[in-house]
Parts: structure tokens; sequence; C-alpha cells
């Protein structure tokens, strides 16, 4: 992250909750209440990259979609570029959407199958330029897809003619076409094979330098995630367990849930692969709708006390690269 870049989005104490019926429940039964994002609290600056990881279930796409308005924030703050946006107009949101794009997990999914890649690539140009000429757009069209390793041949196809990979390259040029200061990127890579995942990754990381992107990244896989971002946030059941910059988070981890995601990573060297400890996490993942008393990750943490139990830690500094959510950290 540069030194002096500055604060392009701030989110606080954001929760987006959801109001479901038991599929057991009688009619008259009162609709019970998923929290799956729970005060969540982070900021990104310009050129930064944050990592977002946490296991499947802990809000992690919630998250995105509401930062984006794509699902509506039941409460808190979301600031873009000065911007209070949280329960802003639909006018007010189409006009930020060119600044802050997504990248979806499923590449095929999320293009329109009755659309050549050139209309699809396009269409974000048409939505927010409608003045822009048609030859102008099939210009800008050709230099994105030049830009993301697609080739002219590649113009007239349909998504279903396409491998994973390139389905990806296609939704990141649409992305970018529109040439956004922010792009959020939900789990791009774990629906592609390993040597595919590789490519795109280094794909955003050379677009993010040649255009000045910042990006939120999404993922399970915390070696992807390293490789990846500046700053790394952990989520568990819709909370904040810790925040820190990359290299505290990977030398040092401060909560008992950081440290249990990283000792599962495999170390490619047999050796210390059998000598290492991996933390084993007892018990299932918390339903949102019933989550524990204080800290939600209690049930399953090896260090647990009776404070634990009876009272929320908050995100705090514990130094200038690392916050958590733990009484003893």
């Amino acid at each position: 992250m540069p030194e002096s870049a500055h604060t392009m989005l701030e989110v606080r104490d954001l929760t987006v909750h959801f109001s479901v019926k038991s599929p057991n429940a009688w009619p008259w039964t009162a609709n019970q209440t998923l929290k799956a994002v729970d005060g969540v609290a982070l900021s990104v600056a310009a050129g930064e990259t944050l990592g977002v990881v946490g296991e499947s279930g802990c809000g992690k796409s919630t998250l995105a979609r509401a930062i984006l308005n794509l699902i509506t924030a039941t409460s808190g703050s979301i600031v873009w570029m000065g911007q209070e946006m949280a329960g802003a107009s639909p006018q007010k949101w189409f006009s930020v959407r060119k600044d802050v794009q997504m990248i979806f997990q499923d590449p095929l999914a999320s293009l329109d199958p009755r659309m050549t890649v050139a209309q699809i690539i396009g269409e974000p140009l048409r939505t927010h330029h409608p003045d822009m000429s048609a030859q102008e757009i099939l210009q800008r069209v050709s230099a994105m897809m030049s830009r993301v390793g697609l080739t002219e041949q590649h113009k007239n196809g349909y998504p279903h003619e396409f491998s994973g990979g390139q389905c990806q390259r296609i939704g990141i040029a649409r992305a970018l076409i529109l040439e956004p200061k922010l792009i959020i990127c939900d789990e791009p890579v774990s629906a592609l094979d390993v040597s595919i995942q590789a490519q795109i990754i280094n794909l955003l990381k050379d677009l993010q330098k040649s255009m000045g992107l910042a990006l939120i990244f999404i993922a399970h896989d915390l070696a992807v995630v390293k490789h990846i971002s500046d700053r790394i946030l952990v989520m568990y059941l819709g909370h904040v367990m810790e925040l820190a910059h990359k290299k505290a988070l990977y030398a040092t981890p401060r909560h008992p849930y950081t440290r249990a995601l990283l000792s599962a990573i495999p170390i490619p060297d047999p050796d210390r692969e059998r000598a290492k400890v991996i933390q084993l996490l007892h018990g299932d993942l918390p339903s949102p709708i019933n989550p524990p008393s204080g800290c939600v990750f209690r049930t399953r943490c090896p260090q647990a006390v009776e404070r634990c139990a009876n009272e929320v830690p908050l995100l705090h500094r514990l130094d200038d690269q690392t916050q958590a959510a733990c009484h003893l950290a």
C-alpha cells in the first residue's frame, strides 16, 4: 500500500440480517433473524489490496454484496470517497457504480449466455455512457480484451464456448472497462484449476499496478491471499476476528481462529509438513440464527475462558500492524 494513499472506502459497524422462517415452524410462528454480517468494520486505501478470508458461511460474500448495495445493509455506515452511501438513493448508487465494480465467483454463471463477448464487455459503457458511439465502444472493448489476454477472434463468441479461465478473463474485462477505482473480487479463482488460478491472480496484480486499482479480494485459499494482499481481514460467523498486515498475520497470528486457519496450510517440505502441529477445531460452525453468547468463536476455541461467554470482545489494536477481537490476545 502506498505510504500517502488516502482512504477510499470506509465501512463501520455494518450489519446484514435476514428474516427467515424455519422449515419446521408452524405458520403462525414468528420469523427468526439470521445474522449474516454483524458489526464489521474495515477500510480500503487507494492502490491497496485487502484480503478477506474465513470458512464457508462466515459472511464474506454477503459483506461484498452489502458494500455494493446488491444486498441492502440492515445498519451501519458505508462511506465511499467521503460520501455516506448507506441508505442512499438508487440514483446516487448508480453514479458510484462506475467507480466500484465486482468480479463474481462463478465465471460462467455471471455472464449472459445470449450475448457475445463484445456485447458483455461493452454493456457497462452503454449503461454509464449512453452518448458514446458504437465505434468507440468497440475500440475500447478491443483494447480491454487485449489487456486481459483475449484475442480479436474471441469477440463474437458466446460464454459457453470458452473455458473457465477465459470466462473469468471476460468478467475481469467487463469490470475494468469503466476504469473503476475499486474492484471487489468474490472468490474469483475458486472455480478454476490451480494453473489457471495463478494466471488470473498474476493478471489481477499486473492490472492493479498499471491502473492504480484498489482490491477487496475474498478467498478461502490463504496461500492465494498471501500472494496478492497487503492487509488481511479474518471473518468468523459474521464477525471480524483479526485484521492485520500480511507479514504480521502470517508471522505472528494473534487470534486463536487465525492460528487454526494458518496451521491447516500445507507446507511444500515433507519434513516440516510432518513435524507441524495442526490446531484442530472441534465441533461445527454454529448457526448464524442462534450464535453463541459473548465471543462467537468460544464454542470451538481451545483457549476459551468464562469471560468469553459473558463479554463480546471488541476489535482492538494490539500494535501498529494488528487488530484482534479476543480477550486473550
